[in-house]
């Protein structure tokens, strides 16, 4: 970013894949630089029949060269790939429709799988028979696509107290001691694994302890 006496000159917001991202930070950036009535309005025309000032066809070559430098920043918000799909696009309104007819249905179907991922995520339960392992294993899965979707705010903490939460009342011993004994905003995900799983290999092999001496008897 340029600086010009003392003011800093924003960068043009990218396209990342998240549209409604971009839609918003773009607009506003446009609107800085008094162009976003061209994307709303359009280039000013002349009605057939009527003979034009010299101040209105002024105000037209004026929004056509405004016009070029509001598309010069569409364009240089996007990749090649997106590029190539607009280029018949001849002004920054025809541009600005056709990238908001493209990615608003992409941008619902998006928020669907979030709000299906996140539901997801809040219905997990370590299930009877199922390894802590395994329930790891499920839990991330289904947090790094949701993460991989665009959601930002899904904490390593949040992830945890959901673990802690949905673990079987045979596992309540080692919780309470993990949630009395360590700050959860130290501990890691790899460390709570490690201790669940230990905890479980020790009521396995009590088990089958138990079972041992059964037979036995």
């Amino acid at each position: 970013m340029s600086t010009k006496r003392g003011f800093v000159q924003p960068s043009i917001p990218r396209l990342d894949g998240h549209y409604d991202h971009w839609c918003m930070l773009m607009e506003n950036f446009l609107h800085s630089k008094e162009y976003w009535s061209l994307i709303e309005d359009g280039i000013p025309t002349v009605i057939e029949g009527v003979q034009p000032t010299p101040a209105q066809l002024k105000a037209i070559e004026d929004a056509k060269l405004k016009d070029l430098n509001a598309k010069n920043y569409l364009f240089q918000s996007i990749d090649r790939s997106i590029l190539e799909t607009i280029l018949n696009k001849d002004s920054a309104k025809s541009i600005w429709d056709s990238l908001k007819t493209k990615y608003q249905g992409i941008t619902r179907v998006q928020r669907a799988q979030r709000q299906a991922l996140q539901k997801e995520f809040e219905m997990l339960n370590i299930k009877t028979g199922k390894s802590v392992t395994a329930y790891f294993a499920r839990t991330m899965t289904i947090v790094n696509k949701i993460r991989s979707n665009g959601v930002k705010n899904l904490t390593d903490l949040t992830i945890i107290e959901k673990i802690l939460r949905s673990m079987m009342s045979k596992f309540d011993y080692v919780v309470c001691s993990i949630e009395e004994s360590k700050d959860l905003d130290v501990i890691s995900i790899d460390e709570l694994q490690s201790s669940l799983v230990v905890h479980e290999q020790h009521m396995n092999a009590h088990i089958m302890e138990e079972h041992t001496l059964k037979v036995t008897t």
